[in-house]
C-alpha cells in the first residue's frame, strides 16, 4: 500500500531544462520530477487535451471531428478502448470498421495529434459494464477489478490482444501515444485490491515496455487516492468547476510530491439518464477554470470534447439508491455536439487556449450539412409473440427457473420468456418479482393480451387475470449495464423466480431474440408472411416498418417521434439506440447521413420498436430509409 506523502502547497510549472534527448534524433516523452513537468523530446511540454471516443462516433466522422480539435488549438486527444467492443463474444476480436482503434490512431497521427490512452481494462464512461464484457458474468461469483484468478485469466489474455498493437504507436517507437492509463478510477471501487494493480502494472511493462508514462487517474478524494495509486504509476487526478483548483492539486501533490500538475478529466459537461434534467455546464465557468489551470502549468484533459452516440445498446447504467440507465445521446453538452458541431463553448475554449499558444491558423471545420426528411408513413407488422420463429429460429431453452441472459450467452437487447398460467386467475392476481429480479423491465402478455409492466427497483408488481393453461409471455429488456461502483456485476433477464399469487412460476421456454441479425438480414421488409393475428391486441410489444425516398443524398438528420413512448430504432440495419420521449430528457436521436445512404435495394430499411399515443402498453415501429 502507499502511504501518503505530506504536502500542503501547489507548486506551479517552472520547468527550465537543457534539451540532450533529440541530440540523438530519437524521440522521447518522460515525467522531470525535479522541474515537475512532462519533457517532450527533451523539452518542457504541457498538454491541452479532449476526450473522444471512436466507439460513439461513425468511422466515416473520424477525421472530421479529429480536425476540429485540432483547430481548437488541442495538442492531444485522450481516448477510452472498451474491451467489450472488441471482444463482445469471448475469444472473438474485432478491429475493423467501426472497431478499427489502429486506424483512428492513425488519423490522429495524421492531424498532428498526440494521444494519451486509456486502455482500461475497466473504463466507466458512461458505457455498458463500464467496459467489461459481460461474457465475464458467466462466472457467477467472479469478482471484477480484483486478483480473482478467472477474472485475471481474462484481463491477461485480451491485454495479450490488445497491447501489442498499442506497443509500435509509442512516442518513444516513433508513434504519437504520449502516456498510457492502467485501470480507471479504481479507488472508487470497494476492492482496493493493490495485488490486482500489480498484476496490470506487471502485464503493461511486459508489453510496453519500461519507458513509457504509465499513470492512474482519480477522484478528488483521498480514499480514492489512496486505493487508486501505486507506486510506479504516475497518480493524476479529476475534478470538474465545481472544485478549488488549489484544493484538487494539493491532494495529488500529497501523493505526487513531485512532477506535472494533472487534470486528467476536467469536466466540460455531464452525463444524463433517462428521467432526468439535461445537464449543463456553464461555459464561463469551464473557460475561467481552463485558464486558470493552463496558467499554473497544469496539464488538462477535457471530458468530454465530443461525446458522441450510445448507439445500439451500448450505454451504460448507474445504481446508488436506485437502476438508471443512461440516455442513448451522450452529447454531454461537451464543445462539439453529439453531431460534431462546434458550438459557442468550442469557440470560447479556442479563445482561452489561444492566451497560451498558437491556434492553427484558417478557418473552423463547418457542421456537417442537415437535412429535415420530412414524415414516414409507418405498417404495422406484428407483436413480437407471433415472430418467435423468425427472431428466434434455434428455438427456445427450456428450464424449470428462469434463466439470465448471461446464462443462454445473449447479452444484449430483448429476450422472450413463456410459460402457462398455473391456474385460474378470475379476479386480478398479483404478478410479483419479490427479489427484485427483473432487470431491468419486462412487458406481461397473457394470450396475446398485454397486461402490463415490471421495472426494475420501480414496479415490483402487477395483476393478470386468465384460465389456467393460458400463454404468459415475458419480454425482457436489458436496459444498459451498471457502468460505475460496486454493482458492476449486473445480471440480465429474469434473475429470479417470478411468483404469481401463491404459485411460483416454472416450467419456461425461453427465446433469445436476435433482433439485429434478422434487421441486418433485410427483414421485414423481405417478406411479410408474418402478418398480426387479427386476435391481437395492438397493445404491447410490437413491430412497425416504413420506407423513405432519401432523394438522393445522405446528410445527417434527427428522428423525432411524435407521439412515441419508447422503443428502439434501426436505420438501414444500423440500430442507432433507444428513444424514450416520454420519460426524456432526450427528444430526438442522432441519424448520421451515412446511415441514410442505401448499399443496396435490399438492405435500405429503417426500424423502430415504439409504444402507441393512446395505449397504455408497449408496442414498436421501424420506419425506412
Amino acid at each position: 500500500m502507499n502511504t501518503p506523502f505530506v504536502f500542503t502547497a501547489v507548486l506551479s510549472l517552472a520547468c527550465f531544462v537543457i534539451n540532450t534527448d533529440m541530440a540523438s534524433g530519437a524521440p522521447s516523452f518522460s515525467i522531470d520530477y525535479k522541474n515537475n513537468c512532462f519533457l517532450k523530446d527533451g523539452a518542457p511540454f504541457q498538454y491541452v487535451s479532449g476526450s473522444i471516443h471512436y466507439s460513439r462516433i461513425p468511422r466515416v466522422y473520424w477525421k472530421d471531428r479529429l480536425l476540429k480539435m485540432y483547430m481548437t488549438g488541442l495538442n492531444a486527444i485522450q481516448i477510452y478502448v472498451p474491451w467489450n467492443y472488441h471482444e463482445t463474444v469471448q475469444g472473438v476480436y474485432k478491429f475493423t470498421g467501426d472497431q478499427d482503434l489502429e486506424h483512428f490512431l492513425d488519423l490522429a497521427n495524421e492531424t498532428g495529434l498526440l494521444v494519451i490512452l486509456r486502455p482500461g481494462p475497466y473504463i466507466c464512461a458512461e458505457w455498458e459494464m463500464g467496459g467489461l464484457p459481460a461474457w465475464l458474468l458467466q462466472k457467477p461469483n467472479i469478482i471484477l477489478r480484483s486478483a480473482d484468478p478467472d477474472y485475471l485469466q481474462a484481463v491477461s489474455n485480451w491485454l495479450a490482444v490488445l497491447l501489442p498493437k498499442i506497443r509500435p504507436r509509442l512516442y518513444n517507437n516513433g508513434g504519437n501515444i504520449i502516456s498510457v492509463q492502467v485501470e480507471n478510477e479504481y479507488g472508487s471501487y470497494f476492492a482496493c485490491d493493490y495485488n490486482y494493480m500489480r498484476h496490470l502494472r506487471t502485464l503493461f511493462r511486459y508489453f510496453l515496455g519500461e519507458d513509457v508514462v504509465l499513470f492512474t487517474t482519480d477522484g478528488n478524494t483521498d480514499r480514492e487516492m489512496i486505493c487508486g495509486s501505486l507506486q510506479g504509476l504516475y497518480a493524476t487526478i479529476d475534478f470538474g468547476t465545481d472544485t478549488n483548483i488549489s484544493t484538487a492539486f494539493n491532494r495529488q501533490r500529497r501523493f505526487e510530491p513531485r512532477g506535472p500538475l494533472v487534470n486528467s478529466e476536467f469536466y466540460t459537461g455531464w452525463l444524463d439518464h433517462w428521467g432526468d434534467e439535461h445537464a449543463q455546464v456553464d461555459t464561463e465557468k469551464v473557460c475561467k477554470m481552463l485558464g486558470d489551470m493552463l496558467s499554473m502549468g497544469a496539464s488538462v484533459n477535457m471530458y468530454m470534447f465530443e461525446g458522441g452516440t450510445n448507439f445500439g445498446y451500448w450505454n451504460g447504467a448507474d445504481h446508488d439508491t436506485r437502476f438508471r440507465s443512461v440516455v442513448t445521446s451522450y452529447d454531454y453538452n461537451a464543445p462539439l455536439s453529439e453531431a460534431g458541431d462546434p458550438t459557442e463553448k468550442l469557440l470560447a475554449i479556442r479563445d482561452v487556449i489561444k492566451r497560451f499558444y498558437t491556434v492553427p491558423e484558417g478557418p473552423m471545420p463547418p457542421a456537417t450539412p442537415k437535412f429535415g426528411y420530412g414524415f414516414v408513413t409507418l405498417q404495422k407488422v406484428s407483436n413480437v409473440s407471433s415472430l418467435l420463429d423468425r427472431l428466434s429460429p434455434q428455438g427456445p431453452v427450456q428450464s424449470q427457473h428462469p434463466l439470465t441472459f448471461e446464462e443462454i450467452k445473449q447479452y444484449y437487447g430483448f429476450i422472450h420468456y413463456r410459460t402457462k398460467l398455473p391456474r385460474t386467475l378470475t379476479e386480478p392476481t398479483p404478478l410479483l418479482s419479490p427479489l427484485n429480479g427483473v432487470h431491468d423491465r419486462a412487458y406481461v402478455s397473457v394470450n396475446g393480451e398485454y397486461q402490463g409492466l415490471l421495472e426494475r427497483d420501480i414496479t415490483l408488481a402487477m395483476k393478470v387475470t386468465g384460465q389456467a393453461g393460458d400463454q404468459l409471455d415475458i419480454l425482457v429488456e436489458n436496459m444498459g449495464r451498471v457502468n460505475f461502483g460496486t454493482k458492476i456485476n449486473d445480471h440480465k433477464g429474469l434473475v429470479s423466480d417470478l411468483i404469481l399469487g401463491e404459485d411460483v412460476l416454472t416450467d419456461w421456454l425461453i427465446y433469445s431474440l436476435d433482433i439485429d441479425g434478422a434487421i441486418a438480414n433485410g427483414w421485414p421488409h423481405s417478406g411479410l408472411e408474418n402478418a398480426i393475428p387479427s386476435t391481437a391486441s395492438s397493445d404491447g410489444p410490437m413491430f412497425y416498418m416504413g420506407t423513405l425516398d432519401p432523394t438522393g443524398f445522405a446528410w445527417d438528420t434527427f428522428l423525432k417521434l411524435h407521439g412515441w413512448t419508447k422503443g428502439q430504432v434501426w436505420i438501414n440495419g444500423v440500430n442507432l439506440g433507444r428513444y424514450w420521449p416520454q420519460k426524456g430528457p432526450q427528444q430526438t436521436l442522432y441519424v448520421p447521413g451515412p446511415c441514410l445512404a442505401p448499399p443496396s435495394p435490399t438492405t435500405s430499411r429503417c426500424w423502430s420498436w415504439r409504444k402507441r399515443r393512446t395505449s397504455p402498453g408497449f408496442s414498436s415501429w421501424t420506419g425506412h430509409s
